[in-house]
């Protein structure tokens, strides 16, 4: 998750070749407009199988008979949010000790599918202060990871969309390890886009007042 609002650049993120533009020239969410969101890859081998059957066995035993649809906010306690390198694979990401929102975001995805639930992966557009978006640079770059997914005052960030109804979602946010509220439109954290990535087929989805077309950015006003 990169974003540069200095210069245009081109970088990689997970695993495709991703522009970034500065936000000032169009939507809020148009440094991010065309990013893929993040995946954690498979070797086709024994060892990615083991960490996702780990995956699956930490989940049922921290589950321990509660409700499918309960957040997995062990996933937070696990692996603390912080940098990660792309490409990432599956026994590397179950031994990591932090993880960013993408690779938390995915870990998520995998449980609720393995748990037996509907999820697609969600890309959203967050306000925060300079001074915040400041430091998580310097965090950043103190461990030599691309830092496109910092503006000014904005960040490109990673959830989940969870089905709840026949067209209704709710969106897990893995890193903060709570539901994103869609009424939290001010404010430090405050949502400004969402795109929830899902087969076209869908015609649309229905989160709190919103309705969210598949595959499409909709900005939170």
């Amino acid at each position: 998750m990169y974003l540069d609002v200095v210069r245009p650049v081109r970088a990689r993120s997970s695993d495709v070749l991703q522009p970034a533009v500065d936000p000032a020239e169009g939507s809020v969410f148009e440094a991010w407009r065309d990013w893929s969101p993040s995946r954690i890859r498979h070797h086709r081998r024994i060892c990615c199988e083991i960490a996702r059957e780990w995956l699956t066995a930490t989940d049922f035993s921290t589950l321990n008979g509660g409700h499918v649809m309960s957040g997995p906010r062990w996933l937070r306690n696990r692996f603390p949010w912080g940098p990660s390198s792309y490409p990432l694979y599956w026994c590397e990401a179950v031994r990591k000790t932090s993880l960013d929102c993408g690779a938390l975001a995915a870990l998520a995805q995998e449980v609720f599918i393995m748990r037996g639930v509907r999820s697609f992966r969600a890309q959203m557009v967050q306000r925060y202060s300079r001074i915040a978006t400041e430091q998580w640079s310097d965090s950043w770059r103190g461990d030599g990871v691309p830092r496109l997914w910092l503006g000014d005052d904005m960040i490109y960030h990673e959830g989940c969309a969870v089905v709840v109804g026949t067209n209704e979602i709710k969106v897990w946010d893995a890193s903060a390890g709570t539901w994103v509220d869609p009424k939290a439109r001010d404010g430090y954290g405050a949502l400004l886009a969402i795109k929830v990535t899902c087969p076209p087929r869908i015609r649309s989805w229905s989160w709190g007042e919103y309705v969210i077309r598949p595959n499409e950015w909709r900005e939170i006003d």
